[in-house]
């Protein structure tokens, strides 16, 4: 196996970028090139798996094609939530986040969370979260003071879990809590460590 020099998290979401250094690895990022349009009858599942695949190999082709003599690992990652079967975006604004919090007061939100990593001399490895977030019976006060607070409103729900937001669920299901927020570490670290990357070793071959 060649060895890697350069880590690359193939998205420019602030919110992956503190997750993925929580690992204390040196690495890169890249807006990888990838369309993230919903194919026909394609399961939340299936998606989440299409477009974290494609974009860790969106950003290896964007970096071969500028230097083709580095070994890279690229991580790519997508999520979606799912309410009575509804696909939920990001509200984007005020009135759109409440609407959605009303509509999951005292009920369940699915998230669906993939990860993925591929290099030009690795195999490509693929793992993906499912998480319950249970609500509590909110009203509208609590709704509006939290909103005034904290402004979630690009973030998919309407909420930030790592944040104020915790104070409105009953509970959280999940495997590992940094996947709500956008980047499932505990198979991320699983997917390096198979990959000779092990992020409790010293790796001085990667490059900042």
């Amino acid at each position: 196996m060649n060895v890697v020099t350069e880590i690359h998290l193939c998205s420019t979401s602030i919110f992956r970028q503190e997750l993925l250094g929580k690992l204390n690895i040196p690495f890169k990022t890249l807006s990888p090139a990838t369309d993230e349009t919903p194919k026909p009858a394609e399961s939340p599942q299936q998606m989440v798996k299409r477009l974290s695949i494609a974009k860790a190999h969106a950003g290896l082709e964007q970096l071969m094609s500028n230097n083709p003599n580095k070994d890279y690992l690229c991580i790519g990652s997508d999520q979606t939530c799912f309410f009575d079967s509804t696909k939920l975006g990001k509200p984007g604004d005020h009135a759109t986040a409440v609407k959605q919090l009303q509509s999951f007061s005292g009920k369940s939100v699915v998230f669906y969370t993939g990860v993925a990593t591929v290099g030009n001399n690795l195999s490509l490895q693929y793992d993906l979260d499912t998480t319950e977030v249970k609500f509590r019976t909110l009203t509208k006060q609590e709704i509006s003071y939290y909103l005034e607070i904290e402004q979630p409103y690009n973030c998919a729900g309407s909420f930030k879990s790592e944040a104020f937001g915790i104070t409105l669920f009953d509970a959280i299901h999940t495997e590992d809590p940094n996947a709500l927020i956008g980047l499932p570490l505990i198979s991320l670290s699983r997917q390096l460590r198979i990959n000779k990357l092990n992020p409790l070793t010293q790796l001085t071959n990667l490059k900042q």
